[in-house]
């Protein structure tokens, strides 16, 4: 996510990393992200006043795409032209692919010595770690099994918060009456396969993890993934007709603004609320995507570490992830980006009702096996598996198949792309 472009000699990398040197001129920080929303924004306004403190200067370098996909592109330019970072934001398994490469840098030593075994669940481990070596550090988890319902919209219907399909489809057929655009929605590849996620999910825990991890051709080609495809024309009857290259940020407005029912994104979307001055509970209402209640699927936001020789960048490298996964930190950040702190022992105090709901939930999943790595987000398969789904199911969602003909595609999709 940042990379060192300079760095000045050993007192100035100390007081990078916090210790009581005074800085030089010198230091600084470039930053290759891709959070350029309202609320991406503000999060990452605490990362810059964390750093500033220390004394470092904070080059931006945002790449606009809320999936990431402009900004690893950008990436792997600046590393063909012979410039790679130091550090990098990167999710899933972008981190194993730079890893596979020999790129990435090791973390052991400070990782060995904060305990981070013990505190970062071990689904995050998969992608933090790569052939039993850190190279990686978390700030954050993301969840993207959630549902946004402007709360007046909500009541308007008459009707409860839904807890399963049924209810889901009726809340929003009333919104649908009510004269108001029931499902806000971007038409993005990574949005229609965030849905996607979430409705494979509402399958069972069983079915997701056959389907969407270990990419069973059988689980892939089912009736099951059938009704999947049913129920995502269902839901594309509810989109207005001008979602067509709409960005997240710009349909979670149409909630906020009382001209849409809900949004199904994922937790990143709190933090455009917070932004507008909504108070869930009040507002909105966050609730898991019907019939995933207990599992969760997820992304996380990691600094992943490029191979430097240098000994005071592997210092400054060092003390950053040191930094990052500082609980004061993590509780700071992810209260403003709508996330949920990488570690487990981050109490959830200063955290609003759906952050708690969030650890809550997290928590719940990592205990009873259904947390998941996200296919949309990168953290179920690889990138090309990734993208050959996002080729099908946008396919669909737009009309092109039909639910049976979406399913035997997926599976030979799939199949190719292995």
């Amino acid at each position: 996510m940042a990379f060192v472009r300079k760095l000045a000699l050993g007192g100035a990398v100390a007081a990078l990393m916090g210790t009581t040197s005074v800085a030089s001129a010198a230091e600084q920080v470039e930053v290759l992200h891709w959070w350029t929303s309202g609320g991406e924004a503000a999060a990452l306004n605490v990362l810059k006043e964390d750093l500033a403190k220390k004394g470092v200067e904070w080059l931006d370098m945002p790449v606009a795409g809320g999936g990431g996909e402009a900004a690893m592109t950008a990436l792997r330019a600046r590393v063909t032209a012979g410039n790679p970072p130091t550090a990098v934001q990167m999710l899933g398994f972008d981190i194993k692919d730079w890893a596979k490469e020999g790129a990435l840098g090791n973390l052991d030593e400070v990782a060995t010595a904060e305990g981070w075994d013990a505190v970062i669940p071990g689904a995050l481990q998969e992608f933090s770690k790569y052939d039993g070596h850190w190279v990686a550090a978390p700030v954050n988890v993301h969840s993207t099994n959630w549902v946004w319902i402007n709360k007046a919209a909500l009541d308007a219907t008459g009707l409860g918060v839904p807890a399963n399909w049924d209810e889901l489809v009726a809340v929003l057929d009333k919104m649908k009456e009510n004269g108001i655009t029931p499902l806000a929605h971007g038409g993005q590849a990574w949005q229609d396969a965030t849905i996607f996620d979430a409705v494979v999910l509402s399958m069972g825990n069983d079915f997701y993890k056959r389907s969407m991890i270990d990419l069973d051709p059988a689980a892939l080609n089912s009736p099951e993934m059938v009704e999947v495809f049913n129920r995502m024309t269902k839901l594309r009857s509810y989109v207005d007709d001008n979602f067509s290259g709409r960005d997240w940020n710009l349909a979670s407005a149409m909630v906020i603004n009382n001209e849409a029912g809900m949004q199904m994104m994922g937790d990143w979307a709190k933090g455009e609320f917070l932004k507008a001055g909504k108070v869930p509970g009040t507002d909105f209402v966050c609730i898991r995507f019907p019939g995933t209640q207990g599992s969760v699927t997820f992304n996380s936001d990691q600094f992943a570490m490029f191979n430097v020789t240098d000994a005071d960048a592997k210092a400054a490298q060092a003390k950053m992830a040191s930094s990052v996964e500082d609980p004061v930190f993590q509780s700071a950040f992810n209260v403003v980006k709508g996330s949920v702190p990488a570690r487990t022992d981050v109490p959830d105090t200063d955290f609003d009702d759906c952050g708690k709901k969030g650890i809550a939930d997290l928590a719940e999943a990592n205990g009873n096996g259904g947390l998941f790595g996200s296919m949309a987000h990168g953290h179920a398969a690889p990138a090309a598996i990734k993208n050959a789904v996002y080729d099908v199911v946008t396919a669909q969602f737009n009309g092109e198949y039909d639910a049976e003909t979406a399913a035997a595609e997926l599976a030979n999709a799939v199949a190719e792309a292995q």
